[in-house]
């Protein structure tokens, strides 16, 4: 998809861009021929990341403990990722390399796209001792010894593995609970190396992105390269509301020139036509800014303070054993005792699905979904209320989620309860109480907790309901839990039969 004489083609430099100015050699163009040998033939950009990230310093200790790639959708960060791995197995002997993603479908599909480069390869072919692709394990060993390992990170699996380089893909998926597990467990390792890539920010789930982006604007801004840290990032900086019609210090969403500096594939792996078919699609809701431009939202550090619950009082009421009480002695689900509930962003961006039920003497919640967009709810209430039938489902009629009660009503079958303003508040103050009372358990999910960080009080007549703090923050997961919670002394119809008892 070659651009048109008169269309811009991608440009190759990040608009934000610092590295550790001090370094005496790199593997970057080793590491570029080794993939050119496997069938890789790598973009000029994605050279430029490799040469400055595999930068080392005179004693071979690596330049950048940190690289992080942040570049639009669909532009080729996957081609990095396979580059960086195949070196780490094939010219630095790394021992154990640790691909990991938000969901392990991404990572299936990372290690189906290495497996085929290795496999298509016979002198890369001939180093494989073992391939193992099953519920329990995805790896590639080699004779020489070196693995490379393929995990999820929604499910915890990451947990207690780290490697002498982690490669996090989806890292605008990525906060302090996968980051808290991985960086104590790196002190061991002689000469280590993080590789985050994504694209831009959604928001509350971005922390780790955020903190990296911080470290780049302020290396930026002072003069001052980061010792540490090579970032790399292709965005525009968009037109402010204040912007009269002829400024040109900004990027508009129409303009091709914008397209090129967000998008250093345009003109070869991305078309002129997509990004216009794109544009019109999507309109004025700020999704083609985010997606194709790489205009991102970030927490900020305010967002790590806990203004409404003490972060303290809060983890102290994670229980990893507990569940609720709704099962029979033979493991049966109980029909009618756990409640349902659903939230999502004012943009749509994400959603949650929330469970609590009873637990010794008090209420235990958990957060089964999470998830980007909203396509995915509907389907997945049904997958959980054939399983559970639940008390209920509830669903704030006044809030984002609002729009889904018909659907949700025809395909589960049921009512939703739809609590009013007075009953939003009733539910915020019995969530709070039982935090205070220490009669809540949770398992301390990083979505709730993050929520939890960057939530405030609204009032809401003499009492207050959840608010967000800003508008990079998503507290879907803290509202559904807190109305699930609500929904277990709702007045509901009585339910049906189960046959399942699996989240």
């Amino acid at each position: 998809m070659p651009a048109q004489p008169d269309e811009p083609t991608g440009i190759q430099t990040p608009r934000l861009h610092t590295a550790p100015p001090t370094w005496f050699s790199s593997s970057g163009q080793e590491a570029v021929e080794l993939a050119e040998m496997a069938g890789l033939k790598l973009f000029p950009w994605q050279q430029h990341v490799l040469d400055v990230g595999l930068r080392e310093r005179e004693d071979k200790s690596w330049a950048s403990f940190e690289v992080c790639v942040n570049v639009p959708r669909q532009n080729g960060k996957g081609g990095v990722i396979e580059a960086r791995e195949l070196a780490g197995l094939f010219l630095l002997e790394e021992r154990l390399i640790i691909h990991s993603a938000h969901e392990f479908k991404t990572s299936k599909v990372a290690f189906q796209r290495i497996e085929a480069l290795i496999y298509g390869c016979p002198d890369l072919r001939k180093c494989v001792k073992r391939v193992r692709n099953n519920t329990n394990e995805t790896s590639i060993t080699l004779w020489s010894g070196q693995v490379l390992q393929f995990l999820a990170r929604s499910g915890g699996s990451g947990r207690g593995f780290t490697g002498d380089c982690n490669v996090m893909d989806e890292c605008m998926i990525l906060g302090d609970d996968a980051m808290g597990a991985l960086m104590p467990t790196m002190t061991a390792i002689p000469n280590p190396q993080l590789w985050y890539l994504g694209s831009a920010g959604i928001g509350g789930p971005s922390v780790q992105l955020g903190r990296l982006r911080r470290r780049a604007e302020s290396a930026e801004e002072s003069g001052k390269p980061d010792l540490s840290l090579s970032y790399f990032e292709w965005s525009v900086d968009p037109h402010r509301d204040e912007c009269n019609p002829a400024c040109t210090e900004h990027d508009g969403a129409d303009d091709p020139e914008a397209w090129a500096r967000a998008n250093p594939s345009l003109g070869r792996l991305i078309s002129h036509e997509f990004l216009r078919n794109a544009r019109a699609s999507m309109g004025n809701s700020g999704i083609f800014e985010r997606e194709h431009l790489g205009v991102g939202v970030y927490p900020s550090d305010e967002a790590d303070t806990w203004q409404v619950i003490d972060e303290d009082a809060w983890r102290s009421l994670a229980a990893a054993d507990a569940h609720p009480e709704a099962r029979n002695a033979d493991g049966s689900p109980i029909p009618g005792v756990v409640s349902f509930a659903i939230d999502m962003t004012p943009e749509r961006s994400h959603a949650a699905i929330a469970v609590a039920g009873p637990w010794r003497g008090g209420t235990h919640v958990e957060v089964p979904d999470h998830r980007p967009g909203t396509g995915w709810i509907v389907e997945r209430a049904v997958e959980l209320h054939k399983r559970w039938q639940p008390r209920c489902w509830v669903v704030d009629e006044g809030g984002p989620a609002g729009s889904l009660i018909p659907e949700l009503k025809e395909a589960l079958g049921v009512e939703i309860v739809t609590p009013k303003t007075r009953e939003i508040a009733q539910g915020c103050g019995q969530f709070y109480d039982a935090v205070v009372d220490q009669s809540l358990s949770h398992h301390d999910p990083a979505p709730l907790a993050t929520a939890l960080a960057g939530a405030q009080k609204r009032p809401l007549g003499d009492a207050w309901a959840w608010a967000r703090r800003s508008a990079g923050v998503d507290i879907s997961p803290l509202v559904a839990v807190t109305l699930a919670k609500w929904g277990l002394s709702a007045e509901v119809e009585e339910t049906g039969n189960v046959t399942d008892n699996v989240w």
